[in-house]
């Protein structure tokens, strides 16, 4: 349709349904979405215009838009008390990569263990993974990288990217001075696919 209305600018909806073969009522809720994102403007008794906005455009101002909370996952958390081998099970029975390891009476953000952390521990010279403090294998607070529920979605892809890292913590900041957070959620690569995957497929922000 953005095609059609490009090339044959103005174009009416009866115009654009006959290009397209299908019913003026078929493309109503379509021609909607499209001047409601922007690419395409409608003038009443003229037809549609293009607005000169590209598809490519729209895609990334849709991604732009997008905040950490509007895609988080619910965190994965175990007490800084558990073993190695509680890692190992955690991860297992709720299928992610990583667990994020809490103050076990704050519940604050202490560390997080990955899987890689896990396997440096089982090749090590003691294979008892149930003797193993988990605070012993974690990846401590200091060396961590968050984001915070109101950061884009953009900003946070790029901390993954740079840091080579497979999910963030999302956190609620309760002291910035003594790095005291409060996990709020999680934010994976899968959450940033399913993300470009639903744009793609026009089920962003402006089409629900």
């Amino acid at each position: 349709m953005v095609e059609i209305a490009k090339n044959e600018e103005p174009v009416t909806g009866e115009k654009l349904a006959e290009k397209m073969h299908v019913t003026r009522a078929a493309l109503r809720a379509d021609l909607a979405v499209l001047v409601m994102s922007g690419l395409l403007d409608s003038r009443p008794k003229v037809g549609y215009f293009y607005t000169g906005k590209s598809l490519l455009s729209f895609f990334t101002d849709e991604l732009n838009s997008v905040l950490v909370k509007d895609i988080q996952s619910v965190p994965v958390v175990l007490a800084k008390t558990a073993n190695a081998y509680d890692a190992v099970v955690t991860m297992f029975l709720e299928d992610v990569g990583s667990v994020f390891i809490v103050e076990e009476k704050k519940s604050t953000l202490a560390g997080v263990v990955s899987r890689k952390d896990l396997l440096k521990a089982s090749l090590g010279p003691g294979d008892n993974l149930a003797k193993i403090p988990v605070q012993m294998v974690m990846t401590p607070l200091t060396k961590l990288i968050v984001t915070e529920p109101n950061e884009s979605v953009v900003t946070a892809a790029q901390k993954i990217i740079a840091n080579e890292i497979d999910a963030l913590p999302v956190v609620k900041i309760l002291s910035i001075k003594d790095r005291i957070y409060e996990i709020v959620g999680r934010l994976t690569k899968t959450n940033l696919t399913r993300l470009i995957v639903d744009l793609a497929e026009g089920r962003g922000r402006s089409s629900s």
